[in-house]
């Protein structure tokens, strides 16, 4: 099915091109960490913008002001505002999540994204646990050996299925086609992505979405009283499809989101929430 699917939109490249002129009815955000030392990455995002049939938003997160990175504060939980002063909660409402598409674009550094990413995806912990972006097609422009980083992989894959983006696919510069693991030209990336909008293309999530939902489910449901927000969030999108009743353990969340709500204690406590959360593993480790 993969196959057949990657073929079809091989031969469907040629018409998609025909007008230079970009569509304004849609716009995708290319999210990119790159400078002087990603020549390629650069000359890839370029080579995307110049085929793509929509006008594109460029962000590059390198230039952005990052006060620093997310220090689990929870002060976003119940209104889903950073305490940062950096304003980044609202450029990344207003600049990136209201486009129709999201492309990400990165040289692989040490195994991953690189750490401009590292801080750019925690500090998207001001949604919570909200799939903001749900319907949303995303795709990726990858400069490096892709195809041999497994473990990066599995968390592309996993994010689009968890967050309900249909993964349009991987462009390197490796130079190779892979349709099992949706590697591709920037050009078959490009006409999946205007096949995916163009059509409002959806695909079942796989185990990876489902299973993360369902952890994402439990957990908010559990802590509803302190993560307010995504409690509201989960409710009204129906994603409380079997819930379970540990009431205690909810009421208690409410209590500890009803003490949050003042400063003076949130100071009081400091760090004594990341010290709970982390003593049943402090535990585990002590008696081993």
């Amino acid at each position: 099915m993969q196959f057949f699917e990657y073929k079809l939109f091989e031969i469907n490249t040629s018409s998609i091109y025909a007008n230079t002129e970009k569509d304004e009815s849609r716009t995708i955000a290319i999210v990119a960490d790159m400078g002087d030392d990603t020549p390629s990455l650069t000359q890839m995002v370029e080579r995307f913008q110049d085929l793509l049939p929509y006008k594109s938003k460029l962000v590059n997160i390198r230039e952005f002001p990052f006060k620093g990175g997310c220090i689990s504060c929870f002060n976003c939980s119940t209104n889903g505002k950073c305490f940062y002063p950096d304003h980044f909660d609202k450029f990344l409402r207003e600049e990136i999540q209201t486009c129709d598409a999201i492309v990400y674009a990165f040289a692989i550094r040490d195994h991953s994204m690189g750490a401009r990413f590292k801080m750019y995806d925690d500090r998207q912990f001001c949604n919570g646990h909200r799939t903001v972006t749900m319907g949303a097609p995303t795709g990726y422009l990858v400069s490096g050996v892709y195809s041999q980083e497994h473990n990066l992989q599995m968390i592309v894959e996993g994010r689009a299925n968890v967050g309900g983006n249909y993964l349009c696919g991987v462009a390197t510069d490796e130079g190779i086609d892979d349709p099992i693991h949706r590697l591709m030209t920037i050009e078959q990336l490009t006409a999946r992505i205007t096949y995916a909008l163009h059509h409002q293309h959806q695909q079942p999530a796989n185990f990876l979405g489902i299973g993360g939902m369902k952890i994402f489910r439990d957990l908010i449901y559990l802590m509803q009283g302190m993560m307010r927000a995504d409690h509201r969030f989960f409710k009204s999108h129906g994603q409380y499809d079997f819930p379970q009743k540990k009431r205690g353990t909810i009421l208690k969340m409410y209590l500890v989101g009803w003490l949050m709500k003042s400063k003076k204690l949130r100071t009081k406590m400091g760090n004594k929430m990341n010290d709970g959360m982390i003593k049943p593993y402090k535990d585990a480790i002590d008696k081993t």
